[in-house]
């Protein structure tokens, strides 16, 4: 138990001391941004083995199946581990000023209280109870179409992903897409690779852009190019629950 609170407190202090000013900065340029390193190697081997264990997760997506990509998804079950649950934990309060903010200039609703278990408890309140914290496993062909992860009425603006293995050593191809649908303009794509252990933020529905009526909604899709050789593993990080 000493050893569990010890690594927990870790990765809190982790995220604490990430460079938010420049990860805020990003964000407010194109929706997304590099986060720099959160997990260890070690750790995100640990996690990455878990996918092999179906017990630990709610259901199995094959994306193939359902015209979303190529390729495997899994979302993980209550009790998440505790490496996932303390990572949307720690995430949360950095992550709230972001979304006050852009709603703020959006002149939207900002539903989403200081404390992350209450937010949780609001999404169940509303019906959403199923964990939406997912593993993904790409192999050599596989690719995940531009989609929005929402599952319900509520919402939260920001989401995180987190790379489990490395594109220099483990697989090739597999970059971070998302694209913009820009104010009368053509949509803008920006990519990204995730180093093992780093993490990426993103928007997850849209974002505040300066318009000539002042601020508008730009929406937001997000992907994963083709793999091309290899295995790629990573953690998602949705901070609402589903229907």
């Amino acid at each position: 138990m000493t050893s569990t609170r010890t690594q927990m407190n870790s990765l809190a202090r982790r995220v604490d001391e990430l460079d938010w000013n420049r990860t805020v900065s990003a964000l407010d340029d194109v929706g997304i941004a590099a986060t720099g390193e959160v997990l260890t190697a070690d750790e995100c081997r640990r996690l990455s083995a878990l996918y092999d264990q179906a017990e630990r997760f709610r259901s199995t997506i094959d994306m193939a199946r359902h015209r979303f990509g190529q390729g495997q998804y899994r979302y993980f079950s209550h009790p998440l581990p505790a490496v996932v649950a303390e990572l949307r934990a720690s995430f949360w309060p950095h992550l709230l000023p972001v979304t006050r903010d852009w709603a703020a200039r959006l002149k939207q609703p900002a539903p989403w209280p200081d404390d992350f278990g209450a937010w949780i408890a609001q999404c169940h309140a509303a019906g959403q109870t199923r964990p939406t914290p997912l593993m993904l496993r790409y192999e050599p062909g596989d690719w995940n179409a531009l989609h929005r992860d929402l599952y319900g009425e509520l919402v939260f603006p920001l989401q995180v992903v987190i790379g489990l293995d490395s594109p220099v050593d483990d697989y090739s191809g597999g970059e971070f897409v998302v694209v913009e649908q820009r104010p009368r303009a053509q949509s803008r794509a920006t990519t990204l690779a995730i180093p093992r252990g780093h993490g990426i933020v993103f928007t997850t529905r849209d974002r505040p852009v300066r318009s000539t009526r002042g601020w508008t909604a730009a929406p937001m899709r997000h992907g994963v190019s083709t793999l091309h050789t290899g295995i790629r593993h990573t953690l998602g990080l949705v901070f609402h629950d589903a229907k």
